[in-house]
């Protein structure tokens, strides 16, 4: 590292490309640069500093790097998807285009049939395409095959003209049926065109020419011809009225949502055309650490194998690395501009809440989880500021009776779910009496000191959470972050703020407080993590005042001390147990003897 580190410095502070190879010359990554120098020598001087652990791009195999100067960071960015298409370097993003291409096939018949082809062949017949989504096709062709009303059966024509009845697609109005006679010939061949002209200019265009060919229809007295046409027309408005998605101000767009838990992401993508919902798509991928480089490189990568038809808004659920040099690449892509915009409100961010929905349980059907809990922790990191949703959560109450057996709750979850097998508990040394905030600011630095003692086992307090919660508003928060800071560290860290009726009301944090309750995933999961902790802390308070009753009692029988107390609760387990006992079982206990055996003895049964 120190050698690549000297030779990041000598680079120029130019844009460029830069391409990490291994011991033989193979190329690991290929990454692209506003300033080479700057960035490379922040690269290695990183993990000089930090190690191998710093980042997680397989940097142990980085033997040496190359880089090549471009005079822009545009021309960067395209030279980057060219050398990627290229060497397909092991730690690039990838997202597999497996979908292939499908075509409409029109045979060249006297009754000429339409249906979905996965490869162009040179058989005479018409072929509409390429289309990218064999989904997408498929659709379009249904669509155009129930608003021409043409045939969906596999009879053949005219072979079979004449030789059935009329079956329910046509009863339903959804086919003009050849195969008994309800048609001539002539009209099939114009539904057919249309068809082909309603999948060729889509359904606006096609509305436009069927009104104009209506109204000269009906000017030419042609009404039976005029009717057709007005049936059409009112085909395609059901049609539109049974789209469920409508995006009524922009018609071409692309919607793009990040989902993520403890290792793995999904990418979902909604492609918008005509207003309407025309395919959907999800690639899973290890879990980013960085969310914006990540969606700067997922697009990246999605438009260089998907980039036969860019729209005009490409909507997301956060930030890029670098969203102008984004719209430039895509707009030179496109040849014509394109718009990346991050939703806020309105129409885009019920677009994007739907695209993360998709993300979130395509994600949770993949590995297992309930979507609900994936998106919990999704919703929370986007109303606490968070970079990623937080795995591991730690969560601290403070219990005690009016200063009196003063002991802390940890609880911790992990996605979502409890994890119980990590509950500590805490009983409070440093002090006496009533003092909650000093009491949150033992417990974190205890476990603090815990940490930096067991981080090489990186489990339990070996581990730092993703997030602590405190049950407490900015009182808690306050006493608990000098400990953090006086540590070096920094974890996330808010306050879970209770209403007067002892239930959650909002997330507590320096800046004041932040309301969750119109988030009802992120809303019901802090409900759930504050009433553990509490129920945690309570249960420990109850069970050591206990404890302390009964100790008191038994110190009351001459010579039985606190430590021959202690003893005998741990031997017998409880009071029940120890009055029961007889002189020589009691005897028998560590730390007793005849005489002590014989003095609880005497004072059980005088009671």
């Amino acid at each position: 590292m120190p050698d690549l580190h000297q030779k990041a410095l000598t680079l120029p502070p130019l844009p460029g490309v830069y391409l990490m190879k291994d011991a033989k010359s193979g190329v690991l990554y290929i990454g692209k640069a506003k300033n080479l120098k700057a960035r490379l020598g922040q690269y290695f001087g990183l993990l000089e500093q930090h190690g191998h652990g710093y980042i997680s791009m397989g940097i142990e195999h980085v033997h040496d790097f190359d880089y090549i100067v471009t005079s822009s960071e545009h021309e960067a960015l395209v030279l980057e998807n060219s050398l990627i298409k290229q060497h397909t370097p092991k730690y690039n993003i990838k997202l597999k285009d497996d979908k292939g291409h499908r075509w409409v096939r029109v045979t060249k018949e006297d009754w000429p049939r339409m249906t979905v082809a996965k490869q162009k062949h040179d058989d005479g017949a018409d072929y509409l395409g390429p289309y990218t989504s064999a989904y997408a096709v498929k659709l379009a062709v249904d669509e155009a095959k129930q608003v021409f009303k043409l045939p969906t059966c596999s009879l053949q024509f005219p072979r079979d003209i004449g030789k059935s009845r009329p079956c329910l697609q046509h009863h339903i109005g959804r086919c003009d049926a050849p195969c008994a006679k309800r048609i001539t010939h002539e009209v099939f061949l114009q539904n057919m065109r249309g068809a082909m002209a309603f999948l060729k200019r889509g359904s606006i265009q096609s509305e436009k020419e069927l009104q104009k060919e209506m109204e000269q229809a009906a000017e030419n007295l042609e009404f039976e011809r005029a009717a057709r046409l007005r049936d059409t027309l009112r085909a395609i408005e059901k049609l539109r009225e049974k789209q469920h998605v409508v995006s009524v101000s922009v018609e071409e767009q692309d919607v793009f949502a990040l989902a993520a838990e403890q290792s793995q992401a999904c990418w979902a993508v909604l492609r918008f055309a005509e207003g309407k919902l025309c395919d959907s798509e999800q690639f899973f991928l290890p879990r980013p650490e960085n969310y914006e480089s990540a969606r700067q490189e997922l697009l990246e990568r999605y438009y260089s194998i998907r980039g036969d038809k860019l729209p005009r808004r490409v909507l997301l659920d956060g930030e890029t690395e670098n969203p102008a040099l984004l719209e430039e690449w895509l707009s030179v892509q496109a040849g014509h501009k394109v718009v990346v915009q991050v939703a806020q409100k309105g129409e885009p961010a019920q677009l994007v809440a739907l695209c993360r929905q998709n993300a979130v349980e395509k994600l949770a059907h993949r590995i297992g989880r309930p979507g609900k809990g994936i998106a919990a922790l999704e919703d929370l990191a986007g109303l606490l500021g968070l970079p990623a949703p937080p795995q591991y959560i730690e969560a601290y109450d403070v219990s005690h009776t009016a200063g009196s057996g003063n002991v802390a709750g940890m609880v911790v979850f992990r996605d979502g779910a409890p994890l119980k097998a990590a509950y500590k508990r805490f009983a409070i040394k440093g002090f006496t009496g009533q003092d909650d905030y000093a009491s949150m600011a033992e417990v974190m630095e205890r476990r603090l000191k815990r940490y930096l003692d067991e981080k090489d086992s990186g489990e339990g307090f070996g581990r730092l959470p993703d997030l602590i919660l405190l049950d407490g508003g900015l009182g808690q928060v306050n006493a608990v972050r000098p400990v953090l800071a006086s540590f070096g560290l920094y974890v996330p860290l808010f306050g879970m703020v209770k209403d007067g009726k002892h239930k959650t009301r909002a997330i507590a944090s320096g800046g004041g407080e932040i309301a969750i309750n119109a988030n009802k995933a992120a809303f019901a999961l802090v409900t759930n993590i504050q009433d553990e902790v509490h129920r945690f802390a309570v249960a420990y308070h109850h069970k050591k005042r206990e404890k302390s009753a009964l100790d008191s009692e038994l110190t009351k029988i001459p010579g039985i001390g606190p430590a021959r107390a202690k003893a005998l609760l741990m031997h017998f387990k409880t009071m029940k147990a120890i009055r029961e006992a007889d002189l020589e079982a009691l005897a028998a206990a560590p730390g007793m003897n005849a005489k002590a055996a014989g003095a609880v003895r005497e004072y059980f049964n005088e009671k």
